[in-house]
């Protein structure tokens, strides 16, 4: 996996709830109580912070244009049922979305996305096309069509594939 500059705003939140997973071992760092912590978790909010994940990992892969790595809850249907409310900062009158429940991770994950359209910001969140990563990442690049974490890992391990397979 790829160590890669944060998103911006709260794009990085989501980067980051993604990327909680490592696929290749299998290490879910939702198991740790520190990590938990991360995120305002409680043991009994991981379940929904896990299918959350899954939803939010497909979504990154369609941005990318791959298909999805498994079947998942739509993340519209999850993000329906999270409460957003406009707040408004009476010094200098600037507005946000932000959750209406503390604590609420999903919530959290709506205000992030809303930020983020508003910015232009969102279908640049994407996910590796390595079936053997997945990772989150933020494509930094000038025209938008990154296609792995890193070009260095991921992008080098499949361009020898392609040469191999070519080659034999």
């Amino acid at each position: 996996m790829s160590v890669r500059s944060p998103a911006p705003g709260g794009l990085e939140l989501v980067r980051a709830l993604v990327n909680t997973l490592d696929v290749e071992t299998g290490a879910d760092s939702l198991d740790t109580p520190e990590n938990r912590a991360r995120f305002g978790l409680a043991q009994d909010a991981v379940p929904d912070a896990r299918e959350l994940r899954e939803s939010l990992r497909v979504t990154l892969l369609a941005h990318a244009g791959h298909p999805p790595h498994r079947a998942v809850t739509p993340l519209g249907e999850l993000l329906a049922a999270a409460p957003l409310v406009v707040t408004v900062d009476d010094a200098d009158g600037s507005a946000a979305l932000a959750p209406a429940r503390e604590g609420l991770l999903a919530a959290r994950v709506a205000a992030a996305v809303a930020e983020a359209l508003v910015a232009g910001t969102w279908s640049r969140l994407k996910a590796c096309e390595a079936v053997d990563c997945l990772w989150a990442y933020y494509d930094r690049s000038p025209a938008g069509r990154g296609r792995w974490c890193s070009m260095q890992v991921c992008g080098a391990r499949a361009k020898m594939r392609r040469y191999r397979a070519k080659e034999a």
